[in-house]
């Protein structure tokens, strides 16, 4: 096995198991998002570009839902 595919299979195995632990805590929907940029990285390595833009693109979207996570955490019950 190559590097790259080495690469992007771990790349692809921790996108899965963040996802399935996101409902544990934010910080697995922050990790998501940064196995998505890795799985980007991968796909420009093997010149997949759609492949690289869509995990861009997931990757923001589990950026935004860690922010808004955190924000709701932190917001006190009234």
């Amino acid at each position: 096995m190559a590097w790259v595919e080495l690469f992007g299979a771990v790349a692809v195995s921790l996108m899965a198991l963040f996802y399935a632990l996101e409902n544990r805590s934010p910080i697995f929907v922050l990790l998501f998002a940064g196995a998505c940029v890795l799985s980007s990285l991968y796909a420009v390595a093997i010149q997949s570009w759609p492949f690289a833009v869509i995990e861009l693109i997931w990757a923001g979207i589990a950026g935004r839902r860690w922010v808004l996570a955190t924000r709701a955490r932190a917001t006190p019950s009234p």
